[in-house]
């Protein structure tokens, strides 16, 4: 517990000279004040967080987390949980999705073993956490222990420290694992104060009466083992999943370095909800990148205060969204430390014009 306190004591508020000297170069920039609209905004909103004046986010990584669920066996996924290690693989050999698009935005992908069910062979590329061959199946019991809830959220503060180590400015959620949709929804509902009905969607396809049973499913979850909502650790532990709090635990552990955190999904919604509930002050280093078609994500970013960059009818997860906010994201910042001022330019600024009228 001592790692978790000390990361979150490391969380400062954002450095509100940075924002100011920002927001001065952004004015004196050539073009109309606000005219770049929602990247003006964003590029303030990246010296706050990194504490620089004119941010540089040249180095990216997507850090996607997999690991299973005992839920499920309930029927909740349209896929069978053996998918989940299958798609590691696939992320090792650089043929998936998130690799795609992660070399397209000059990104690294990392990929972390949190408790996938049958045990990966070693690679080079595969950080191997594993906390337990999955988590038991909610409806039975709680999802996991408090000692493995813990452990999750401080796996993930130390890959934050280790990735910071290799050099990171920009960091971005990814996940996988069947039956985590289900979890998701569990922790959304406990922590934004939402029915089942609310935030069970329809994950890797159901049609409508699996989707009201997977709703079913969580409510009797959450009736029978009543998680604390006031207890970010108590719901995780209780509905949640080991990439969950591992991402949870990366938020934190960013934002203790001043490092912006892209958030991708419903999953990462769910992540972000359980940061928040240890450390409020995490809030501020969070960037949205894209709304899922998920319905309890917007139920997410309400909760969060977050409004999302991108509306692309996404909900593929593995931090594909995230990845592809990466570009403008980078953008905002290039444009604050790249345009010239009217003065570097020698351009006639409005105010000057009225000077001389």
């Amino acid at each position: 517990m001592e790692l978790l306190k000390e990361t979150c004591r490391r969380i400062a508020p954002l450095d509100r000279a940075a924002m100011a000297e920002a927001r001065a170069r952004q004015d004196e920039l050539t073009k109309p004040r606000g005219a770049l609209g929602r990247l003006e905004d964003l590029s303030i909103h990246l010296a706050g967080i990194t504490g620089r004046p004119r941010p540089r986010l040249g180095r990216k990584a997507v850090v996607v987390m997999a690991a299973d669920h005992g839920v499920a066996a309930a029927g909740v996924s349209a896929y069978p949980p053996e998918v989940t290690r299958q798609m590691v693989l696939n992320f090792l050999r650089g043929g998936a999705a998130i690799n795609v698009l992660a070399r397209q935005a000059g990104a690294r992908v990392v990929v972390v073993d949190m408790g996938v069910c049958d045990p990966l062979p070693e690679h080079a590329e595969l950080r191997a956490v594993r906390l337990g061959p999955g988590t038991r199946n909610m409806l039975d019991e709680p999802a996991m222990t408090a000692a493995q809830a813990q452990a999750a959220v401080e796996a993930g503060v130390r890959l934050a420290d280790e990735e910071a180590a290799r050099g990171l400015d920009l960091v971005a959620t990814g996940d996988m694992g069947i039956g985590n949709t289900t979890a998701s929804a569990a922790i959304i509902a406990a922590l934004a104060g939402a029915t089942p009905r609310q935030v069970a969607g329809r994950g890797t396809g159901l049609d409508e009466a699996q989707v009201l049973w997977k709703a079913q499913v969580i409510e009797r979850a959450l009736a029978r083992h009543r998680p604390d909502p006031a207890d970010a650790l108590d719901v995780l532990a209780k509905v949640g999943g080991f990439e969950i709090g591992g991402l949870a635990g990366l938020i934190l552990g960013a934002a203790a370095r001043r490092v912006p955190v892209v958030l991708d999904g419903f999953i990462a919604g769910a992540a972000a909800l359980v940061a928040a509930g240890l450390c409020p002050a995490a809030r501020d280093y969070l960037i949205a990148s894209h709304r899922s078609t998920e319905i309890g994500h917007a139920v997410a970013l309400q909760a969060l205060g977050l409004r999302p960059l991108l509306d692309l009818d996404l909900r593929l997860g593995e931090g594909s969204g995230a990845v592809l906010a990466f570009p403008l994201i980078e953008a905002a910042a290039r444009l604050l430390d790249e345009m010239a001022t009217f003065g570097e330019a020698g351009v006639s600024d409005r105010d000057a014009a009225a000077e001389s009228a």
